[in-house]
């Protein structure tokens, strides 16, 4: 490629730039900030999970950008909302997820939409924003409803499953997991290793 060329394609590239509205930018920057803080200081810390992270903010980005270039075109919200959603299932469709990543994809491809064609103004835009991370923050801690997390584990004490030891049984898992348990439900048990898998329950 020539210098000519390439001088002639970035002038272009950059009339094409300047062409771009102020509010495109403002929208962009407000979609960004918002889905900064969601990601990464509501979901991040409590699931750790970066390859999600990856995928929530690229694919927020190409529904913002892809949202507001349709929004061009005589488009309704509900029209673009349900055709990004189904985009949006195709890379899942042989993934085996959870309903919390589903759920915060879900809110990912929302801010999306709402930052790119929504009529408001940008103070309406941060408001709005802001309600979505607010909940979603709320409803994640412990505020409304304590956390409970759940888990198996292989127990070698088959001595003392018996129901009228349910109490001493409680009492060991509780010392040997350093957590108070809630509740404790029974799995399959291995007489040949006096083994047994048992799902406990408890808070965060």
């Amino acid at each position: 490629m020539s210098i000519e060329n390439w001088n002639d394609g970035t002038t272009q590239a950059l009339e094409l730039f300047n062409r771009l509205p102020f509010k495109f930018f403002l929208r962009m920057a407000i979609n960004f900030l918002a889905v900064l803080v969601l990601f990464r200081a509501v979901y991040y810390p409590r699931y750790r999970n970066r390859e999600n992270v990856f995928t929530y903010f690229i694919f927020n980005t190409l529904i913002f950008f892809i949202t507001y270039l349709l929004n061009r075109v005589d488009m309704s919200m509900g029209a673009a909302f349900g055709l990004f959603a189904i985009f949006s299932m195709l890379r899942y469709r042989t993934e085996n997820i959870s309903a919390k990543d589903m759920t915060y994809l879900f809110i990912a491809i929302s801010l999306g939409l709402i930052n790119a064609i929504s009529k408001g103004g940008w103070d309406e835009f941060v408001l709005i924003n802001a309600l979505v991370i607010g909940i979603t923050a709320f409803l994640e801690s412990n505020l409304l409803i304590r956390k409970e997390t759940s888990q198996t584990i292989l127990y070698d004490n088959i001595v003392i499953i018996k129901p009228e030891n349910r109490t001493e049984l409680l009492l060991d898992l509780e010392k040997r997991m350093g957590r108070k348990i809630n509740q404790i439900s029974l799995g399959d048990v291995d007489f040949l290793h006096d083994s047994i898998s048992i799902k406990i329950t408890y808070f965060e």
